[in-house]
């Protein structure tokens, strides 16, 4: 029996009409949101007129798109071409999964989508729509009323496929969406503003240019991906001397011009050199020269703000302004005075003894070699002290057994050798976490961890709810809680009590907090019932337990599954 309304089979019952009817070069799809009264659940059906060879192309489109499993793509369910006299199952027709949520253009009417997430979702649709291409098919329809923001934070677009698509245009749809999330819709909308490289991504996208525009949108969702935070390099140059040269040169003690230091991020600036202090007459004993008649005396420069010479660095050409000869001595000589416009005459510099240099040479090579060594002998003193001091107070409260195992629920039998929990006995859990490696950063109900080792069977942990499968959605192979006992204990099984019979689980022990699901070695599995005792078959030692669920049970609203509490049991 077909429905009156549309010509569909009588399993699908139409509810209500989505949007205005679409034209295509073959003839009109009308969309409409439906109930699949087999199988009790709402479906998306676009009905395609007049049915037949000219639904032909679409139907075989919307076949390739069965052959995806990806979150951003609406799943197809069903699909039809129909006959050209109609009748019963006549109409030629495409079923999809119908994706909950709200619609971009609803989104963007309130202006536009801040950064992280405008990544996140654009990247993850890119993703998608590059898995079609990765098996020969354009998508189409990519407007901001089909792509829709699942709640589990996730981006699905609805109507897949278009009845017609080119690569080419799925990339200029995809750069139509970031510039919309870059400046908004409707009334909130505005220039388009934020970081450089996404405003640059949505203008090669669009581009006609040949050469300028995207190669692919596999490309463009490498590009969407969270720009790296690191500073640029910089670049320290020394500044300007008296000769006027701001900036372009260091020069070195004897004049000769250096090229700028380029140091890496996080890199310190050279120190510049430090030339010994001879012994000898000083500044201040040195009389000053004759000031020749009508002319001002010139100053000794003092520290001056607009100079920006670098401390202890002169040029050449600096020997007039600075009171430093030839060799770094603090004693006037001839030519920084003949440099000045004074006469040279009946002065006579003070001479450095070569010997005193050598000496100030020896007692700086003596600072720079001693420092580092000075500071490795205090290293190590550090080290020794923290061995014999720290260390062996640890050791002596290990061998007293006090810190090898916290203190446990139950005290040990009387009598008992060992310093554990006897065999049986439950092992205290001490912190507990959502262990998610294949995830998307979407909580799964954190918060109630703690529930499952609280002594109360009637609250608990729960999985989010999953549409389409019991194996998570088809999207990843499980999540689990990983729970930490404090320290290495001899575990003999685990009880399980959940309020979802018929999960399936596995229990898996490691030594490390930080070790991903393969270093997790399978102790036990099977499948929850109200209450589950998973023995493993030798006892294993160890101090993380991975509760890790692998499938889940179909609840009112899709699937899901629970923990309600966990108890560890030592093997004695």
């Amino acid at each position: 029996m077909a429905s009156t309304t549309t010509g569909l089979p009588d399993r699908y019952r139409p509810l209500d009409q989505l949007g205005p009817d679409e034209t295509t070069p073959t003839g009109v799809i009308q969309s409409w949101r439906a109930k699949d009264r087999v199988l009790n659940r709402d479906v998306a059906i676009r009905v395609h007129v007049p049915a037949g060879p000219a639904a032909h192309a679409w139907i075989t489109r919307a076949l390739t798109a069965g052959g995806l499993a990806t979150p951003a793509l609406a799943m197809v369910y069903d699909a039809s071409e129909g006959s050209v006299d109609g009748g019963a199952a006549g109409a030629a027709y495409v079923v999809n999964e119908w994706i909950d949520g709200e619609t971009l253009a609803h989104r963007l009417s309130s202006g536009p989508m801040p950064e992280r997430e405008l990544r996140l979702v654009l990247r993850r649709l890119a993703e998608g729509v590059a898995e079609a291409h990765r098996v020969g098919l354009a998508v189409g329809g990519l407007t901001l009323e089909n792509v829709v923001l699942r709640p589990n934070g996730l981006v699905g677009l609805r109507a897949v496929p278009a009845a017609v698509g080119t690569v080419d245009g799925d990339i200029k749809a995809l750069g139509a969406l970031l510039e919309a999330c870059l400046t908004g819709v409707g009334p909130g909308a505005r220039p388009a503003t934020g970081p450089s490289d996404l405003v640059a991504l949505a203008r090669r996208a669009r581009s006609t240019e040949p050469g300028q525009g995207m190669s692919s949108v596999a490309a463009m969702a490498a590009l969407l991906t969270e720009r790296p935070r690191t500073g640029p390099t910089q670049s320290i140059t020394a500044p300007r001397g008296e000769d006027g040269e701001r900036g372009r040169r260091r020069r070195s003690w004897g004049g000769r011009a250096e090229a700028p230091v380029r140091l890496e991020p996080g890199a310190l600036p050279p120190v510049p050199p430090v030339r010994p202090v001879p012994d000898g007459p000083t500044l201040a004993a040195t009389p000053p020269p004759p000031v020749p008649a009508g002319t001002q005396p010139a100053a000794v420069p003092g520290p001056d703000r607009d100079d920006e010479e670098p401390f202890g660095v002169l040029g050449a050409g600096d020997a007039g302004t600075y009171p430093a000869g030839a060799h770094g001595s603090h004693a006037y000589g001839a030519e920084a005075y003949e440099a000045d416009g004074y006469e040279a005459d009946g002065y006579e510099a003070d001479a450095v003894d070569p010997a005193d240099e050598e000496d100030g040479a020896r007692r700086h090579r003596a600072v720079v070699v001693g420092l580092p060594l000075l500071a490795l002998a205090v290293v190590i003193a550090l080290a020794w002290w923290f061995g014999s001091s720290i260390l062996s107070v640890a050791d002596s409260v290990d061998e007293d057994g006090t810190g090898s195992t916290p203190p446990s629920s139950s005290a040990p039998a009387e009598g008992s050798d060992q310093g554990g929990a006897p065999a049986g006995a439950p092992v205290p859990i001490t912190a507990a976490e959502v262990f998610d490696p294949f995830g998307d950063g979407e909580p799964e109900n954190d918060g109630d961890v703690p529930l499952t080792y609280d002594g109360d069977p009637a609250t608990g942990w729960s999985t989010l709810t999953y549409r389409g499968s019991p194996a998570f959605g088809n999207l990843k192979p499980g999540v689990g809680v990983v729970y930490d006992l404090g320290s290495a204990q001899q575990l003999s099984g685990v009880t399980l009590q959940s309020a979802t019979p018929g999960a399936t689980v596995e229990v898996r022990t490691s030594e490390s907090a930080t070790a991903t699901l393969e270093d997790f070695a399978v102790a036990a599995d099977g499948t929850l019932a109200d209450s589950t005792d998973l023995a493993f078959d030798e006892p294993v030692t160890a101090r993380y337990v991975l509760v890790w669920l692998t499938g889940l049970v179909e609840g009112p609203d899709g699937f899901a599954a629970s923990v309600n509490e966990v108890e560890t049991r030592a093997a004695g």
